[in-house]
């Protein structure tokens, strides 16, 4: 990557140290701008966050290293590279201990000065052109929501009809159905895809900063506002801005944020000059806005501009055929991940996973198998079934209501199709994954009679294996 017309700062007292560097600078394709102190630096008008500082330690007033404080107190991330002379070691010590790393002693090699601002510059501006990254760029698609069931194949036949325009969709859902998902399979398959995809949990920032970093804000806007900051609707021009739990945004921003909406554009905090964006946005929320609406929570002209295209993604108490599916795609996910290989769920463990309410929907279930995996020596999956019964509330809605009734149910399901035969090939014990002793014992201990999975009334002696002419029905 080119390092050409990256701005560089250069702060040091000494003029003819300070232009010797701009020059060097200049020379080499990159944009100088100098300093002959800390208090210029900081009084500067709406200076731009440069791809890297070259420092004075001993600069008199606000020296190098109460700069580089002040910096970080302001959340500026700028690569520093220290001047210092052979007298600065007191003030060296100090600033490694503050967690500086680029030191270059007086008279200094011009090369290696350039390649010491390179290193910075490189790292700094792919930071800057892939802001964010762990957050807005993805590498999700269509193909990693995971399932077949018929409620999941309603939502994604919904993406893919709203997904090429660019008509708002509002997402309703539980906690950990995957909201983001369908957000970034909207993104995906619309003609924005090649352009940013930002999130923000509106929930996750506190209501004071909420507007700065939806619309950013002007250098001096605010104690600690250092430096000019763009906001996500910025970021997000001419791509997709996905605001994750909407329903959190306090009412005193709504106006501005219904405006942005509306019109598509905004001011930064502390600036009057209008800035106009192109933004699909996806918004998410687990709340009832309705009934905020109605509790004077949430605008209702905010709430229609959002709610143009409403998704409602489903808990996954309603799309159990799917937890099979999604268990083994996080199995195999994981098992890469740590180096491991697993190969089998037992079908027992299966079939109570399956069973199971999972409040917490996809998100619980993946974390729930990722403390399985790490368990796992072998090559099948270690489920504990005390945690699951232990960590599993009472479901809302579900076939089996408590974790007993859904192993029992497990069981007696195994029974009948192995038509009562515990051992053997094909036996109930092999459907589950279970030794048959270990078979026996949860059949007594969970009280299952032969009536229940045979249609005959007697009791069955769970120490029965079914062999010796004994069908167990």
């Amino acid at each position: 990557m080119s390092t050409t017309g990256a701005l560089v700062y250069v702060v040091d007292d000494d003029a003819s140290a300070r232009e010797g560097v701009a020059s060097l600078l200049r020379s080499a394709g990159l944009t100088a701008k100098t300093f002959a102190s800390g208090e210029e630096f900081l009084a500067a008008p709406r200076p731009e966050v440069p791809s890297c500082l070259v420092l004075d330690v001993n600069l008199p007033g606000v020296n190098g290293l109460d700069l580089q404080q002040e910096l970080a107190k302001s959340d500026v991330q700028v690569p520093i590279i220290f001047l210092t002379g052979h007298g600065d070691i007191p003030m060296t010590v100090r600033a490694v201990k503050a967690g500086a790393v680029n030191f270059l002693t007086k008279p200094f090699d011009d090369e290696e000065l350039l390649n010491t601002i390179q290193q910075c510059v490189k790292p700094h501006e792919e930071e800057q052109r892939l802001y964010l990254e762990s957050e807005i760029k993805s590498e999700y698609n269509f193909e990693d929501i995971v399932g077949k069931s018929q409620a999941l194949r309603k939502v994604l036949e919904e993406v893919a009809i709203v997904a090429p325009t660019d008509s708002t969709v509002l997402l309703h859902g539980e906690t950990g159905t995957g909201k983001e998902l369908v957000a970034r399979a909207v993104h995906n398959l619309s003609p924005r895809k090649d352009r940013l995809f930002v999130r923000l949990n509106c929930a996750a920032i506190p209501s004071g900063l909420l507007e700065s970093e939806l619309f950013g804000h002007e250098r001096g806007a605010f104690t600690g506002a250092l430096m000019q900051k763009k906001g996500r609707f910025e970021l997000a021009d001419r791509g997709t801005l996905f605001l994750d739990e909407i329903g959190d945004i306090s009412l005193e921003l709504q106006p501005k944020l219904l405006r942005a909406l509306q019109e598509h554009e905004f001011e930064r905090l502390g600036s009057t000059r209008t800035i106009q964006v192109n933004v699909r946005i996806v918004a998410a929320t687990h709340r009832d806005i309705p009934a905020m609406i109605r509790e004077g929570k949430f605008r209702e002209d905010l709430f229609y501009r959002l709610n143009v295209f409403p998704i409602e993604i489903p808990p996954l108490r309603e799309r159990r055929e799917d937890i099979p599916l999604l268990a083994n795609y996080f199995v195999c996910k994981l098992s890469r991940r740590m180096g491991k290989k697993i190969k089998t769920i037992p079908t027992l463990a299966m079939e109570v996973l399956a069973n199971a309410p999972w409040p917490g929907n996809v998100r619980e279930l993946e974390n729930f198998i990722e403390r399985a995996v790490i368990l796992t020596e072998g090559d099948e999956l270690n489920v504990s079934m005390a945690e699951l019964k232990n960590a599993t509330p009472a479901p809302r809605t579900c076939s089996a209501s408590t974790f007993h009734e859904a192993e029992r149910q497990a069981i007696i399901t195994a029974l009948r199709a192995a038509s009562g035969r515990l051992a053997g090939e094909g036996g109930a014990a092999e459907r589950l994954g279970l030794k048959r002793t270990t078979l026996q014992n949860k059949m007594r201990r969970l009280q299952i009679a032969r009536a229940e999975y045979s249609g005959l009334s007697q009791p069955v002696d769970a120490c029965s294996d079914g062999q010796n002419g004994s069908s167990l029905g």
